[in-house]
């Protein structure tokens, strides 16, 4: 009996959509003095509908965005290389990094950067979900970025390239430490990690610090890869909870391979698979330790759906926990060593990055 009122209730829902759609399209076609385009009126009907949700992580994906989309968890696409987040509280988009090799980072694109404009289109936080496909474009083009930095104007020209996405780069430092940096958990990113500190330890290091800071996410499984190097078999990863309140539990299925001590950099950029690895470690890695700044809050999940037409539905589906289920969304991970007066520019900087400082140090003891 509840299904069928249920069922009853999302027709009626459909039913009541499909009137109020039909009289805003009886009055266009009656009134409105410009020209239409019908795909755009349903891609933009169907937006609308899915931001209803008020939820910033759901959002309806055109056949375009669907295809960039795709082309970053891919690791390979057309741009200019640059990574940019959606800064809540000021509405403001903001330039997190930029890809090792872009045309990004040639033109000296840096962390912080605030993105005011496009082709000069003035743009702002409404603007995220365009804004990427906005920057793209065919190969050999140019774009120009108008920049905030500080209180600097700037103007930006940069050629459009094919951007190989290496997600991983790596090195050693003093005292045979290891260093891997890990810009996103698209791509094969678990298999570049595998290859860096295979090569790493090759060299003879005794210990590792990986670094996720400004790291925003990506691919849960490349996330959960890369943990279960570093944890026993048989021991919780991860926990999800779906819309009907049941739990999945994932747990370690190999031996570990890396048993040196490690030091975990986050900071508040770090977000979603960051922080699932971040959990991971602070609760299941003995001879690890987390050092930075609190991550970000976002413990939930998305499933991405493919529709017939090309185009795609991205809404969160789950929500996840720390192996001891602890609660990430909005709250995020508490380092066990807390460096929040720090200087980050994206890239290695020995001579002023405190945080990376206090990781080598608690390395050395």
């Amino acid at each position: 009996a509840e299904s069928t009122e249920s069922a009853i209730g999302s027709a009626a829902k459909s039913s009541a959509l499909a009137a109020k759609l039909s009289i805003i399209r009886n009055k266009i076609d009656s009134e409105y003095v410009g020209a239409v385009n019908e795909d755009d009126l349903i891609d933009g009907a169907v937006k609308g509908y899915v931001a209803g949700l008020n939820d910033v992580y759901s959002e309806y994906l055109t056949e375009e965005e669907m295809s960039s989309y795709t082309e970053d968890m891919e690791g390979e696409f057309v741009g200019i290389g640059v990574y940019i987040t959606k800064d809540t509280t000021n509405n403001l988009i903001v330039v997190y990094g930029t890809i090792p090799n872009s045309p990004a980072q040639s033109a000296d694109l840096k962390t912080g950067d605030i993105i005011t404009s496009v082709d000069g289109v003035q743009c702002d936080g409404d603007d995220y979900d365009s804004i990427t496909n906005s920057i793209r474009g065919l190969e050999g083009t140019k774009v120009t970025l108008g920049i905030l930095r500080g209180e600097e104007e700037l103007t930006f020209e940069i050629e459009r390239k094919t951007v190989e996405v290496e997600h991983v780069t790596s090195q050693v430092l003093e005292d045979n430490i290891g260093y891997i940096y890990i810009s996103s958990f698209e791509g094969n990113v678990a298999d570049q990690f595998k290859k860096a500190y295979n090569d790493l330890n090759s060299q003879g290091i005794t210990s590792l610090i990986i670094d996720v800071r400004n790291n925003g996410g990506g691919i849960v499984d490349e996330s959960l890869e890369i943990a279960e190097l570093m944890t026993d078999k048989g021991q919780t990863l991860l926990i999800e909870l779906d819309k009907n309140g049941d739990e999945k539990v994932i747990k370690a299925e190999e031996d570990k391979t890396i048993t040196m001590p490690i030091v975990l950099l986050v900071n508040e950029y770090s977000a979603s698979a960051s922080e699932i690895l971040a959990g991971i470690m602070k609760e299941n890695v003995e001879n690890a330790i987390l050092i930075g700044d609190t991550t970000y809050g976002k413990g939930v999940i998305q499933t991405l759906y493919s529709l017939t037409d090309g185009s795609g539905l991205k809404i969160t589906t789950n929500e996840y926990f720390t192996p001891n289920h602890n609660t990430i969304n909005k709250i995020g991970i508490e380092p066990d060593i807390k460096v929040d007066d720090y200087l980050y520019t994206g890239t290695l900087d020995l001579e002023n990055d405190t945080q990376l400082q206090r990781a080598i140090e608690e390395l050395k003891k």
